[in-house]
């Protein structure tokens, strides 16, 4: 037992326990053979600037669950890395005038620095580096692989262009048109890219869902509205006096008879062929203004429609009179068929154009049961339920589910449309115009494929290594990829034919580099393929996954897609990449706003941490608030937590003397009490854990040491034997989340081991029983008091107790108790008329 010093100084012990259980290997993973496996994994940063509090967050979250496992006999794997390509590094390097390699080598060793002074439980022999070649050269096998399996191809397709970071992005990184990293305009363009077919696996992406039961439910909801499956028809339009036909896209055809307009794409194919010649001037400006646009911005919640008439009409494949064909700047044309059947009575949106341009309004469905629809002119908003059809031909009188089937059937007989199934996702576009990213690697060759696009690079003769660049110029990008701008790195030979070939100048998104790194960790030195599928076996899928939610329908979405490949490959068990996903909210700074180095709010775990040690920083972030909720930064309650350190080691100290306390016999009394606190706090403490309410297991063991010096000095030997117990089990509950303090007390009470290398504490189920219970005492319904009762109290009791409270003798004084609700061990509710 080593003596404990007077004074907490967090600063003269948590140095020294990094130390040791960095020497001893305590979260090395793989060295309990035989042991059940525990992944747990949090996203992995980009080093793109300083760490900030959201990352002490995220990264704290795991550290708890990692240690707790480790704890409960679990061989655990935590590893650590660095999303160390892509835009937000190479931005923040161009920034400040720093090659991107430089820069991110040294936000990386902050990082690291920051995350060893916190104290995390990470398995740093597992560490690995995106940017490196070890790493992103399997990013270039993986393209092969893809490439074989007709998942890979370059297309010709309209884009989204960020006019700062002058490179493609995805349609998942724009929000409200702006680019999600440097919140720069975002325009369309048309331009050749290169595409994963992720919407192969759309409906399996879509169907493991179901499977995902412990993922956040709105993370869930995020991914089937992004990948939007649609049930509907296809239909055929004829265009009057014309042999064109407009093929429209609806999943309301039930609704056909309704339709009183068409809208076209601005850019559909049919726009220029069908459009009367005195609406040229007007069609041909709009369609030039929405160029202009972007279709993010054209489709916003909440952006105005507008459209203009072409001139054409079109008839439906039911018959009718001819409708007026419009295009629009909802109406996109990589959607659907980039044409809709507009049907104002029983669509919002085109109940809203329609009465903007005073378009007819018809009412072809009428709800069942209620109050009939007044004509469509009368109709104060749309009526978008299903019902039973009114003139609607010979389908008048079906449901609306009746008529789908019905009219589906007949476009098929007819040869004017077919039932089909559409899904909002698109291909995943990954080509990007910037130079720190994975190399992809193709080489074009004019002997062996002119045009044919591209020859890829063998797999032997990977990686295809990314350049040195030093020039500011080569790395800003303007005007082509800075890769095209190396002669070096352009001019190569082709490896088919040995002629004289260029290869390709564009590097892949980051979001390559996240979609797998979770599997490399589990052999990051392995050489003979990305990783290995022995390890695989053995530790995937991921048990518990921690990061923000603002990854649903980018990473989250995009990784599940390729642990798919991954498995089809024959490298990985695992179809769906983690079992548990834990999203942790925001931490704000002191004036409610999200930390930004704008409003000058940003908190720096350094900081914190050299002012009060990191385990302060670890408390007051778990105490905050439920992981998922986001929470304002406040520098008192920072120092609460200090104290409440400060008290744990005080009181550890003033009872140091009982470590060595024995008692065999029966503990009564003042004994008795300690031992029930701390058994009971042990038992809540672990339950909370595993629920996730971890700011709850911090006020538990809170409770416990309010107790403890509640209880004041031990006299008895029954009494001190108590009280050492009692602070040996809070050392290892609060291990998880002040894991220095927690070794410090435990050695000092004799450990011979660190408390993370010990088995996490069993409760005395007798010493748990609650003696005394609270209920809750209602007065139809309404909370009129709280009574402490014995446990084994009946019914008749707990009404004596709670008839004797004022509030509730006044709130039942004259009225007549027509009933009593019971629930044993919660609530009585007198039911009063």
């Amino acid at each position: 037992m080593a003596p404990m010093n007077e004074r907490y100084e967090p600063q003269a012990i948590e140095s020294k326990w990094q130390r040791r259980w960095e020497e001893e290997g305590v979260f090395r993973g793989g060295t309990r053979p035989g042991a059940p496996e525990k992944y747990v994994l949090e996203m992995l940063p980009y080093p793109s600037g300083k760490m900030h509090m959201g990352h002490v967050r995220n990264y704290l979250i795991g550290d708890v669950l990692a240690r707790t496992y480790w704890m409960r006999g679990f061989d655990v794997l935590h590893p650590m890395g660095w999303d160390a390509f892509g835009l937000p590094a190479e931005n923040a390097a161009i920034k400040d005038g720093v090659h991107p390699a430089v820069r991110t080598a040294e936000n990386i060793a902050s990082f690291k620095q920051e995350m060893r002074s916190l104290g995390y439980s990470y398995d740093w022999s597992r560490e690995v580096n995106t940017s490196e070649p070890e790493y992103y050269r399997w990013n270039q096998w993986f393209f092969l692989a893809l490439m074989e399996k007709g998942l890979v191809y370059r297309r010709f397709a309209k884009v989204n262009w960020c006019t700062h970071c002058l490179t493609v992005i995805a349609n998942e990184q724009v929000k409200d048109g702006l680019c999600e990293r440097c919140e720069s305009k975002v325009v369309d363009k048309e331009m050749a890219e290169w595409a994963f077919r992720i919407t192969r696996y759309s409906q399996a992406l879509l169907d493991g869902l179901d499977q995902l039961t412990e993922w956040p439910e709105r993370i869930i909801s995020m991914q089937r509205n992004w990948i939007g499956r649609s049930e509907g028809v296809e239909a055929d339009f004829q265009v009057e006096g014309r042999q064109e036909r407009l093929r429209v896209f609806t999943t309301r055809i039930d609704t056909v008879f309704g339709a009183t307009y068409a809208v076209l794409a601005p850019d559909h194919p049919l726009v220029a062929k069908i459009c009367a010649v005195e609406r040229k001037n007007e069609v041909e400006a709009f369609v030039a203004k929405m160029a202009t646009q972007s279709k993010t911005e054209r489709t916003a919640e909440g952006a105005e429609k507008e459209g203009v008439f072409t001139g054409a009409h079109a008839r439906s494949p039911f018959g009718g009179p001819p409708i007026a064909v419009w295009i629009a700047n909802f109406v996109l044309a990589e959607y659907g068929t980039g044409a809709v059947m507009s049907v104002p009575a029983h669509d919002e949106r085109d109940f809203a154009f329609a009465k903007k341009y005073g378009l007819p309004i018809k009412v072809v469905v009428q709800r069942q049961g209620g109050e009939p629809l007044p004509p469509g002119e009368g109709l104060l908003a749309a009526s978008v339920e299903d019902g039973v059809l009114v003139d609607s031909g010979e389908f008048t009188g079906l449901s609306s589910e009746e008529a789908r089937a019905k009219m589906g059937e007949a476009l098929s007989r007819k040869g004017l449309g077919k039932k089909t199934i559409t899904f909002r996702q698109k291909d995943w576009g990954f080509s990007r115009q910037r130079y720190w990213g994975t190399p992809i690697p193709i080489v074009y060759c004019d002997r062996c494929d002119p045009g044919r696009g591209g020859t890829p690079v063998p797999a032997e003769k990977l990686p295809v290594l990314l350049p040195e660049i030093e020039t500011q110029a080569v790395l800003t990008g303007r005007g082509e990829p800075p890769l095209a701008k190396v002669p070096s790195f352009v001019n190569t030979t082709c490896p088919r034919c040995g002629c004289p070939a260029r290869r390709e100048v564009e590097t892949m998104d980051t979001f390559v580099d996240s979609c797998w790194y979770y599997a490399r960790y589990l052999s990051p030195r392995h050489q003979a393929a990305p990783f290995d599928p022995a390890e695989a076996r053995r530790w995937l899928p991921v048990d518990v996954y921690v990061g923000g939610p603002e990854h649903a329908v980018m990473h989250l979405l995009y990784f599940r897609f390729w642990s798919r490949v991954m498995k089809e490959l024959g490298l990985s068990p695992a179809g769906e990449p983690v079992v548990k996903l834990v999203t942790q909210g925001i931490v704000n700074g002191p004036d409610g706003r999200k930390m930004s180095k704008r409003w000058g709010n940003v908190v720096t775990p350094f900081s914190i941490v050299q002012k009060y040690g990191a385990d302060t920083v670890r408390t007051y972030v778990l105490f905050a608030g439920p992981p998922e909720r986001d929470f304002d930064w406040s520098d008192e309650q920072v120092e609460g937590a200090f104290r409440f350190l400060k008290r744990v080691w005080v009181l550890a100290h003033q009872h140091q003397d009982c470590a060595g306390a024995s008692w065999q016999g029966a503990y009564e009394g003042k004994a008795l009490q300690i031992r029930r606190a701390a058994h009971r706090c042990v038992k809540r403490v672990g339950e909370a854990i595993e629920r996730l309410s971890l700011n709850t297991a911090v006020a538990f063991i809170m409770e416990l040491l309010n107790a403890l010096h509640a209880a004041g000095k031990p006299e008895t030997v029954a009494e001190k034997a108590a009280m050492a117990e009692a602070v040996r089990l809070m050392s290892l509950v609060l291990t998880p989340f002040a894991p220095h303090v927690s070794d410090e007390i435990a050695y000092a009470y004799g450990a011979t081991k660190v408390t993370v290398a010990q088995k996490w504490p069993e409760y005395d189920p007798a010493l748990v029983v609650e003696e005394v219970l609270p209920y809750a005492v209602q007065v139809n319904g309404k909370l009129r008091a709280e009574v402490r009762v014995p446990a084994a109290a009946g019914e008749a009791e707990v009404r004596s107790a709670a008839e004797s409270e004022e509030r509730v003798r006044l709130a039942l004084s004259g009225k007549q108790v027509k009933k009593v609700i019971f629930v044993p061990g919660r609530l009585i509710n007198f039911v009063v008329g």
